[in-house]
C-alpha cells in the first residue's frame, strides 16, 4: 500500500513556476474524517489568487492550492457513520477550515464537507458544480424582483456560463456578450439566447435594441471599468446590476451619481460574494445540493473540460493566466479522464 501521494505545493507566491511536484506522507483519516482519492481536480481564478499571494481567504505557505476534487472516499476514521468506503463524492473547501489542499491525489477532511455524488455525473464535469452553487446563489439573491431578462458580460467565463445554463432553466431570456468570434460561438453553445461584442461603447444600445427599448431586469457583470456603468444603463426599471467582480478594476464612472442620473428607472446595484453565507451551513450546502440535482437531472450541463495531468499543473496556469481557455480547466491525477 502506498505511504505517500503526489501534490503541487508552493512554497511562496508568484507565476506558475512556483507550482511544484511533491511527495507528501498519505494523509490517514482521524476520527470523524474520511480520505477523499482525486479522480478530478477543478483548477480556477481562486487557486491563481492562491499562486500569487493575493487571495482574502489564502492557505498559509507552503500552501496546497486548489478548491474542488471529485473523486472516492477510500479510508474511514474512527467515528464515521454515514460515508463509505468506495462512495464518490465531491469536495469543494467552502466546506473546510481553510481554502485550498486539492491539488493532490487524496485528501482528508471532515465526514460532513464532502458531497455525495450521483453516478449521472462525471468526475471531471462534477469540479465544475461550484460555479453552479455560485449561479444558483446569485440569482437568487435578486429579492422579489420579478425578472424576465439578464444581461451577462463575458459569457464564455467559468461562473458566467454557469449563470447562463442556471438562468435559461429558470425562463429568463439570457443576452451574452463575448470578446472574439469563438468566445461568442462557445457562449451561444451554452445556452445564452443572443451573444454580441463586449465593448461597453454601443452596448447598451444593442442590448435596448435586443429588448424592444425596455433593457434587461437583472445584469451580472465580474469585469467593472466602462462595462458597469454600460450595464446600468442597459438596465429596466426596477433592473438590479449586481458586480461579482471587477476583473478590469472598479467602474469608471461614479456608480451613484449614474444612478441618480437614471433616477426614473429606480435602479439597484448589488455586490455579492459567496462568503456572505460561510456561516450559513445549510444555505450554502443547499445551493449545492440543487446544483448537483439540477447536473443529475441534465437541466445544466458542466463545460467542456480541458485536462492536464497534475503533474502538469504549471502549464495549466499558463493557460489560465493567458485569459484564453473557454470551459473548465480540469486536472487528472492520473493524467486521463475516468468516469
Amino acid at each position: 500500500m502506498h505511504t505517500t501521494m503526489k501534490a503541487i505545493q508552493l512554497q511562496a507566491p508568484g507565476g506558475p513556476e512556483v507550482l511544484q511536484l511533491v511527495e507528501l506522507p498519505l494523509p490517514q483519516p482521524q476520527a470523524g474524517e474520511v480520505r477523499v482519492k482525486a479522480m478530478a481536480i477543478g483548477a480556477g481564478g481562486p487557486d491563481v489568487l492562491i499562486r500569487n499571494g493575493t487571495y482574502k481567504w489564502m492557505p498559509p505557505m507552503p500552501a496546497i492550492p486548489g478548491n474542488e476534487m471529485a473523486g472516492i472516499v477510500d479510508a474511514v476514521g474512527p467515528g464515521v457513520t454515514v460515508l463509505q468506503v468506495g462512495q464518490r463524492v465531491f469536495v469543494s473547501a467552502r466546506e473546510l477550515a481553510q481554502r485550498g489542499g486539492c491539488y493532490a491525489e487524496a485528501i482528508c477532511v471532515p465526514e460532513a464537507a464532502p458531497f455525495v455524488l450521483p453516478d449521472a455525473i462525471r468526475f471531471e464535469d462534477a469540479v465544475s458544480l461550484g460555479n453552479f452553487q455560485l449561479a444558483l446563489a446569485m440569482l437568487s439573491s435578486n429579492g422579489n424582483l420579478p425578472a424576465r431578462s439578464v444581461l451577462i458580460p463575458g459569457a464564455a467565463g467559468g461562473v458566467a456560463t454557469a449563470l447562463v445554463q442556471v438562468a435559461r432553466d429558470r425562463g429568463l431570456r439570457v443576452i451574452g456578450t463575448a470578446s472574439t468570434p469563438q468566445k461568442r460561438d462557445f457562449a451561444r453553445a451554452n445556452g445564452a439566447h443572443e451573444v454580441i461584442e463586449s465593448d461597453p461603447r454601443g452596448l447598451t444600445e444593442k442590448v435596448m435594441q435586443l429588448t424592444g427599448g425596455r433593457g434587461v431586469d437583472l445584469a451580472f457583470d465580474h469585469l467593472g471599468g466602462d462595462l458597469f456603468i454600460a450595464c446600468l444603463r442597459a438596465l429596466a426599471p426596477f433592473g438590479m446590476a449586481v458586480s461579482y467582480n471587477i476583473v478590469n478594476g472598479p467602474p469608471t464612472g461614479d456608480v451613484f451619481e449614474e444612478l441618480r442620473r437614471l433616477l426614473g428607472k429606480s435602479l439597484a446595484v448589488r455586490t455579492f460574494s459567496i462568503h456572505a453565507i460561510d456561516a450559513d451551513v445549510a444555505q450554502r450546502r443547499g445551493f449545492m445540493e440543487a446544483a448537483i440535482a439540477l447536473m443529475a437531472e441534465g437541466r445544466v450541463h458542466a463545460p467542456p473540460a480541458t485536462c492536464f495531468a497534475l503533474a502538469d499543473s504549471r502549464r495549466a496556469h499558463e493557460v489560465l493566466d493567458s485569459g484564453s481557455a473557454v470551459g473548465k480547466i480540469v486536472l487528472l491525477p492520473g493524467g486521463s479522464p475516468r468516469g
